[in-house]
């Protein structure tokens, strides 16, 4: 096992440079050293990576939680991110701007936002992006997550990957519950397939739950259709 996902509790309102050193924590203990700031370098639009070490990671926060996603082998690449699930003033104008039709039926299904649905589609997007070294910015370019088949037996809608890709990549999208609340988070992993192992990096319980698992393979035969 060289895939993990350290995941630690923080103050709501804790700063940006006390988070990067909550980061560095957990990149510590997977790297079995101590990482100072001096050992992370940034790419073109900001991604950061270890200096001359074959590990990649990628940090995520939203709310109370840290997410950190790391794998220790080859040049194989991470990205991560976590979402405190909450109401979206401005959730149907970023879906219909930023996100593929089908994504935006499955969030409104019902007649109305699906505040978990839109986090879903949100975290899978942004890791995607984080992983290829991309922004936010880039989301509207980002692939679907979401294909819409009225042939499908059980559901309208159902999670894919809409986009033809030369390596394998593995999405696992999960949700997180604490006594604060609920959140998502997604992680993707570059390469061979390999499930992380979720370590947590504080005293309090977290419920944290696998809910999708999305393989998009370079052979569309071999992508698999994942179930809930």
């Amino acid at each position: 096992m060289s895939f993990y996902i350290g995941l630690s509790i923080l103050s709501n309102n804790e700063k940006a440079d006390k988070r990067r050193q909550a980061g560095r924590r957990i990149l510590s203990v997977f790297e079995g050293r101590d990482i100072e700031e001096s050992d992370i370098g940034k790419e073109d639009q900001g991604r950061p990576f270890f200096k001359q070490r074959h590990a990649d990671f990628n940090i995520s926060h939203s709310g109370s939680l840290l997410a950190v996603s790391y794998i220790k082998r080859g040049d194989t690449r991470t990205g991560c991110d976590i979402e405190f699930i909450r109401t979206r003033c401005r959730a149907e104008n970023i879906a219909k701007n930023y996100f593929s039709s089908a994504e935006y039926g499955y969030i409104f299904s019902s007649g109305t936002s699906d505040e978990t649905r839109f986090f879903e589609i949100w975290t899978l997007k942004e890791c995607y992006l984080k992983l290829r070294g991309l922004s936010v910015f880039d989301m509207k370019t980002s692939p679907s997550f979401i294909k819409e088949d009225s042939a499908f037996s059980q559901e309208k809608y159902f999670f894919s990957f809409g986009e033809t890709v030369n390596t394998e990549i593995s999405f696992y999208l999960y949700r997180i519950s604490n006594s604060g609340g609920q959140y998502m988070m997604a992680v993707a992993i570059e390469g061979e397939d390999e499930e992380p192992e979720i370590k947590m990096f504080s005293q309090i319980s977290l419920d944290c739950k696998r809910i999708v698992k999305i393989k998009a393979a370079p052979n569309p035969e071999e992508t698999v259709m994942p179930k809930r």
